[in-house]
This record gives structure tokens, C-alpha cells and sequence, in this order.
């Protein structure tokens, strides 16, 4: 099934919830990285929730950055997400894996660490972003955001995330957002019923792995509830906005002398974008063409 995300609102627009099927790209996310089984859980859930927060943004070119650093030895993670329905992310220490957990599920929690910070940053697209930072629960992703949702943003909210990483690659990753509005916050018994109706799942990729779409899922925890889907799909994918001229420009800021050191030292230079693992090669021409920019410029 190819990545999407869709809305829906139940319990009179009381209730907001939004589904996300992200196999495609946090495989694509492994592969780029040569992640770890754990590193892969960890950047995957990270990328849903990215997606998750920035769909209830206006502009187009809104997004969202959430850095997660925490106490463990994966060392944090950052992600970068779009209301476009783009995200592309990295974990500092991608090799890194854990046995797993308590549970026999892979141990997020103990990769990113409990103790540490979430950092949110919501840019709209004008005007200063605006950022938050809430300390972590317990590094699993999921609830740590649900916390800042709560405590940042003071709007009740489950949020479920999961990825399912096995000797084939990703085979499951997505997530759910439900969020009970201001207008129906009040009315505890909804509350209760939703609460309780998310604390019986399993997790979210059990539900992927058994062949539930999203408006299957959607209609099993909302059905009774006056649920309505909308109609539109939004695909979502794994997309990085490096390029070979933004190197050259970032090589530009280096200098003069640092560029004429690299022409004699190695003959060129070598640039790795930390999003996506693309590598950028700039000959000695290109970086002798950058001096004679500079020295124009300069003139």
C-alpha cells in the first residue's frame, strides 16, 4: 500500500484524527542511512509523528522539526516534516542496536534514552517559527510527543506510532493522531471512551500487518461515533532538498584559503548531506571556480 496520510473528524468535528501509512519511506529511510533494526524504529516512528504534527498546519510550506536528545546511545535524532507530505530525517548514531525489550519488541526507549529533551519546531511560513522543548517521558517517540502535544500545545491527544523492521527491511510503519478538541474536552464520558478504546490496541503496525486500511481503522475506534472520512488522500514520501548547488554554496562560505587548501591538499572535496546520505562530489575546477567568485565579488 503506498504511503498516505487521511483525515477524519467524529463526535460533531469534537474529535480530530488523522492516519499515516509510512512503510515506503522509512524503508527508504533505512536503506539511505544503513540503519540499525532499533535506529530504523526510532527514525521511523520520529518521521510519523513529524508527519502527524504537520498536518494540522495552514500553509503549504509549513513545517515541522522535531529533535529528539536523549541519554541513550543513539545519541538523538532529527526530523524535518512538511504539510506537502514530505519528511526526511537522520539518527546521529545509525549502527547502534539494542536486544530487545521487556515486551520482546525492539527497545526504542532505551536507544533514545528517558532522560533528555524533545525540541518542536513549527515553522508557518512567515514570521518567526515557533519552538517548544518538553523533557521525555520515556524516549518510545510516541508518547513524548503525545506529551508535548498535552503540555505544549493543552490539547488532549493519543498518539499512536509503530514501524516493523524485519530481515527483509520494513515491512509495516504508520501512526495515529486522535485529539479531542476544545469544544468537546469537557464532556468526560467521550474522553473515557476514547481513552479507553486506544489503550485495547496492540499497537498501530499489528493493525497494518493484518491488512486494515486506514478507514478500516478509522471506522473500528470512530464508527459509533458519528464519524466522517474525508475524501482526500495525501501521499506522502521520503524527500531531501539538498543539491549539488547548495554545496557548492555552503563549500563558498568556507573562503579563499580553505578552498585553495582543498584544491592542494585533496583535489576537490567531498560533502555528505546528513538528511538523506547523498554524496556530493566538487572537482578542483569547481572549487577553483568558487575562488574566482569570491575574488570577483570582492573587487
Amino acid at each position: 500500500m503506498a504511503d498516505q496520510l487521511i483525515r477524519a473528524t467524529a463526535a460533531e468535528g469534537g474529535i480530530r484524527a488523522v492516519g499515516i501509512i509510512s512503510t515506503r519511506l522509512t524503508e527508504e529511510a533505512r536503506q539511505r542511512h544503513k540503519l540499525s533494526y532499533v535506529a530504523t524504529a526510532a527514525l521511523g516512528r520520529a518521521m510519523t509523528s513529524g508527519l502527524l504534527l504537520a498536518s494540522n498546519m495552514k500553509r503549504e510550506d509549513s513545517r515541522v522539526n522535531l529533535r529528539i536528545k536523549g541519554n541513550g546511545p543513539l545519541g538523538g535524532l532529527l526530523v524535518d516534516a512538511g504539510l506537502d507530505g514530505t519528511v526526511r530525517g537522520y539518527v546521529a548514531h545509525p549502527d547502534v542496536e539494542l536486544p530487545p525489550n521487556a515486551k520482546g519488541k525492539l527497545d526504542v526507549g532505551g536507544a533514545i534514552g528517558n532522560e533528555g529533551f524533545l525540541y518542536v519546531v513549527r515553522d508557518v511560513g512567515y514570521g518567526y517559527p515557533y519552538s517548544s522543548t518538553v523533557e521525555l517521558v520515556s524516549g518510545e517517540v510516541g508518547e513524548d510527543v503525545a506529551h508535548y502535544l498535552a503540555t505544549s500545545e493543552q490539547t488532549p491527544s493519543a498518539l499512536l506510532v509503530g514501524v516493523f523492521v524485519g530481515a527483509q527491511g520494513v515491512t509495516a510503519a504508520g501512526g495515529l493522531l486522535l485529539q479531542v478538541m476544545p469544544k468537546a474536552s469537557r464532556d468526560e464520558e467521550l474522553v473515557a471512551t476514547l481513552e479507553s478504546r486506544v489503550g485495547a490496541l496492540s499497537g498501530f503496525t499489528p493493525l497494518l500487518q493484518a491488512g486494515k486500511t486506514l478507514p478500516e481503522i478509522f471506522e473500528e475506534l470512530l464508527g459509533d461515533l458519528g464519524l466522517v472520512i474525508f475524501p482526500e488522500v495525501q501521499m506522502l514520501r521520503f524527500d531531501c532538498r539538498c543539491s549539488f548547488s547548495r554545496v557548492l554554496g555552503a563549500l563558498k562560505l568556507l573562503g579563499e584559503a580553505e578552498l585553495q587548501d582543498m584544491i592542494e591538499k585533496d583535489d576537490g572535496a567531498q560533502a555528505t548531506c546528513e538528511f538523506c546520505g547523498e554524496v556530493y562530489q566538487a572537482s578542483s575546477d569547481h572549487l577553483t571556480q568558487l575562488i574566482d567568485d569570491l575574488r570577483t565579488e570582492s573587487v
